[in-house]
């Protein structure tokens, strides 16, 4: 394993032949080449459903058209907000025509040819009576499952195999882990040989029901069921019809479970608060526990820890005092103290509608930290706490309203609301970093909670830690525990509305458990690196699959909002006309249910390169771009030479695919990646490589949540999304520059992990025109976020303001270049008068950043011409 302070896990597959690539070095050197990179996972994850807007795939990329295309989720779409919206105003793509990802899930469709693939490469042809089970209206799917950099793939290995571009996906397994596509309840039918799925894809022998494996070309037997008098008669099966699909086993082999209608009714949710904190930040943390407990079901089970120097487990037995039996926490608690506590007469998780008052009387009952000692030196046991929480979990509650012996049914949470670091008893670190012996006790430190979140984990108990307050929390000592556990860590500048509503979206989002992920690929494909929630698993089948060449990847929690990223090779120049690929996650979701979801994509095979660059997706490719990138920075010095790594890209990306101007030494980036190097930029001066975030502790957690997100988070990280707000409520989409800073307007700038909102000089003046615009920008923010987790802050200020400059240091400098140059990328200036425009030209304050033209001809690269 990595060393644990960082939260990526290298590995080589078993398989030798799957990833003959050495490890990458360190860093770069001062000119960074790119070199094929190796496996790599994260246990860690963050999240974000964004607006779900209608995506239409053009016919030049495949699709067919005629019939509206449902919705599906896709960050760059307009809001869905409560008033209408203008068309955006910009030269780039925006909205519906962008990105176009290809969405995988039931009822959807893939470009397919009406006639069936031709096998080469040694495979075997098949008779006449072979049917192809496709059609050229494959259905096309509401979710993206799976998110590909480019609809086609390039034949010649030489081409296709360009790192700075590079090819991928963004696997998301969780989607709709509550709902689902198809559901099968039978056994599927899978490959003899490789033990990849029959899918809509495979060819069938109609006499005998035979079916040809997409990945290794073996026929297999159906037992008959596949046997019919015509294809049309196939369509009867789900996993012959549709692209995405799944099987259900409903029977639950744990002993001791009660059946409820919804699980997460059953699986308490225990608090481990920190009683070491001030006045002002006690007060916060109360209001937004009383509005987290108020916002539970009634059936949630609650249970409270209390952790300082000791540990308080509170007794919801007691009606009208706030009683809690009291451990130490210098040393984990003896296996006669839990059971003592266990087996009393003590409640420690009681559903809401019983305990609802005691839970608000505990809360109130807290009081602050009354010593005299600095925030970082006070006594914290956090590691004990959350030792005790878990045992209060695994050990038998008595249920308040009924009397009866009850286990979770799905997956614990616990969630900790830390202001400061584990400094007592086991997993701690000395208070100060000058202490002598402090690197080997951060590394024993580092191990222990590791340990502890791998055994939260093997309890299906996942631990969410939210930290609030000015005090640094030793990220590298608390996020391996979150991390094993399969929950995140999350940092907040105090514990008010965002730590709030976080507490409340912790608990309440779905996560299934045991997830295995299963990748499989045409024999051309070669899976280079994986970067994501989770961890590689040797899983031997053999005895049942005697070539199954998949890579299997280990996940602590299955959720919605997580995503693997894959880069992909290929291994030779390819001679069929199709690739595929296959994902399989199996996982137990919320209700107890045993899933095997099954997704199957076809890409198109191409020769010509303008071909392959018009389908690459320009988002997708960015967001992939920026995990590989982040993987490595580590910290702020690789972070530094992450951004020169961004320079060769764009270099050499004109190089391979552009074309060199006649008579000069530049090269043109080409047309077809127009919006690419803009996301790249922004990515190279974000929070995610730039200067904005100082604290190691803020860079490392944003990085962790970064490298584990959603396709939506991520690509709101890489680059802000701005609005402007208009008369009558409407919002105008454009491009993040600083001709945005309009006096007279009002903006909403979502940056993924925060949301700004500023407020021009003149609209300020005006308190009626501001207060509603302001007041429509807040809604749209709420709009924008309501199911990110973890929920951002948002944050308002006026124009001047000394907080503004959180919002200025996101945007591209785009005032410093010419007129014509301007209007081309920003047409909003078109609308301004004269006067307007002189008045916005003289407020800007000119410093040394590059505005992105600027930065493209530092690189001897012409930027491309807006789409």
């Amino acid at each position: 394993m990595a060393d644990p302070t960082h939260p990526n896990v290298g590995f080589t597959p078993s398989n030798p032949e799957k990833t003959p690539i050495p490890p990458p070095p360190p860093t770069f050197v001062a000119s960074p080449g790119f070199p094929p990179p190796t496996l790599h996972l994260q246990k860690d994850q963050a999240s974000s459903r964004s607006i779900k807007t209608p995506n239409v795939l053009s016919p030049a990329n495949g699709a067919t058209t005629g019939s509206p295309v449902p919705h599906m989720s896709t960050p760059p779409g307009p809001p869905v907000f409560s008033s209408p919206v203008r068309p955006a105003a910009v030269p780039f793509r925006t909205s519906p025509a962008s990105p176009q990802p290809l969405a995988f899930s039931a009822g959807s469709s893939l470009p397919t040819s009406s006639l069936p693939p031709q096998f080469s490469n040694g495979s075997f042809g098949l008779p006449h009576q072979v049917s192809d089970s496709t059609e050229d209206n494959a259905p096309v799917g509401e979710s993206s499952f799976v998110l590909f950099s480019a609809h086609k793939v390039l034949k010649q290995k030489k081409q296709a195999n360009v790192p700075s571009l590079g090819f991928g996906a963004l696997v998301s397994p969780g989607r709709e882990v509550s709902m689902g596509p198809q559901v099968m309840q039978r056994d599927p039918h899978r490959c003899q040989s490789c033990g990849a799925y029959a899918n809509i894809y495979c060819n069938i022998l109609l006499g005998s029901g035979q079916w040809q494996c997409v990945i290794c070309r073996k026929l297999n037997g159906s037992e008959a069921e596949y046997i019919a008098h015509s294809k049309e008669d196939l369509r009867r099966f789900p996993e012959l019809s549709s692209s995405i699909f799944a099987y259900v086993q409903t029977g639950n082999k744990r002993p001791g479970f009660v059946p409820v209608s919804d699980s997460r009714m059953s699986a308490p949710v225990v608090l481990v608060i920190d009683e070491s904190l001030d006045e002002p930040h006690l007060h916060h943390l109360q209001s937004s526990l009383h509005a987290f407990v108020d916002s539970l079901l009634p059936t949630t089970r609650l249970g409270i820890v209390l952790y300082g120097r000791t540990v308080s487990v509170y007794d919801f037995s007691e009606d009208s005092i706030a009683s809690a039996d009291v451990l130490p926490g210098d040393k984990s608690p003896s296996q006669e103290s839990l059971k003592a506590l266990i087996y009393g007469t003590g409640i420690y998780l009681s559903p809401m509608h019983a305990s609802l008052a005691v839970a608000h009387s505990i809360f109130s009952s807290l009081r602050p930290y009354k010593l005299n000692i600095p925030e970082a030196s006070r006594d914290r046991c956090l590691g004990v706490a959350v030792e005790v929480a878990l045992a209060i979990i695994q050990g038998p509650s008595v249920d308040l309203s009924r009397g009866v012996v009850k286990r979770s049914g799905g997956n614990s949470r616990i969630i900790v609301c830390a202001g400061g670091p584990n400094t007592y008893g086991p997993g701690s670190v000395p208070h100060s970093f000058s202490h002598p012996n402090y690197p080997y006790m951060e590394k024993t430190a580092i191990k222990w909670m590791e340990n502890l979140g791998h055994e939260a984990h093997r309890h299906n108990t996942i631990i969410d830690i939210l930290c609030a307050g000015t005090c640094p929390v030793r990220v590298p000592i608390l996020h391996p525990l979150a991390k094993a556990s399969g929950g995140v860590l999350v940092l907040h500048d105090d514990f008010g509305e965002a730590f709030g509503v976080n507490l409340q979206r912790a608990s309440a989002r779905s996560a299934g458990s045991h997830g295995l992920l299963e990748l499989r690929t045409s024999d051309d494909i070669l899976i280079t690196q994986v970067v994501g929630p989770g961890e590689e698993s040797h899983v031997d089948t053999h005895e049942t699959f005697k070539n199954d060449t998949a890579l299997y990847i280990q996940m602590p929690s299955v959720e919605e909002t997580q995503s693997f990223s894959l880069s992909l090779e290929t291994r030779g120049d390819i001679k069929s006309d199709f690739v595929f690929f296959q994902f399989a996650i199996q996982y137990s979701n919320v209700y107890q249910t045993d899933v095997s979801r099954v997704i199957t994509v076809r890409l198109p095979t191409v020769d010509s390169t303008s071909g392959y660059l018009e389908s690459v997706q320009d988002e997708v490719a960015a967001v992939l771009i920026a995990k590989r990138t982040l993987l490595r920075a580590k910290n702020h010095s690789d972070a530094i030479d992450m951004r020169e790594t961004i320079d060769e890209r764009i270099k050499d990306i004109a190089l391979k695919f552009g074309s060199q101007l006649p008579k000069s030494k530049l090269h043109s980036f080409p047309r077809e990646l127009s919006l690419l190097p803009e996301l790249l930029f922004h990515l190279r001066r974000g929070p995610l490589l730039g200067s904005i975030i100082g604290h190691e502790d803020e860079r490392s957690v944003l990085r962790n949540l970064f490298l584990n997100a959603s396709f939506d988070l991520s690509l709101r990280m890489v680059a802000p999304r701005c609005l402007m707000h208009r008369e009558g409520g409407t919002f105008e989409e454009l491009p993040a520059y600083d001709l945005a800073m309009q006096s007279d307007a009002a903006v909403v700038l979502d940056h993924g992990t925060d949301v700004f909102i500023w407020l021009g000089a003149e609209l300020a003046a005006d308190e009626g025109r501001s207060a509603a615009a302001l007041a429509a920008c807040r809604t749209l923010a709420e709009e924008l976020t309501e199911f990110r987790f973890p929920a951002p802050r948002i944050l308002a200020f006026k124009e001047g303001s000394s907080q503004a400059r959180y919002f200025v240091s996101r945007l591209i400098p785009a005032h410093k270049d010419p007129p014509y140059e301007q209007e081309a990328r920003f047409l909003q200036l078109r609308t301004l008068s004269s006067e307007q425009r002189t008045k916005l030209k003289s407020s800007f304050v000119h410093f040394d950043d590059p505005s992105y033209c600027e930065w493209m001809r530092s690189l001897k690269v012409v930027p491309p011409q807006p789409s």
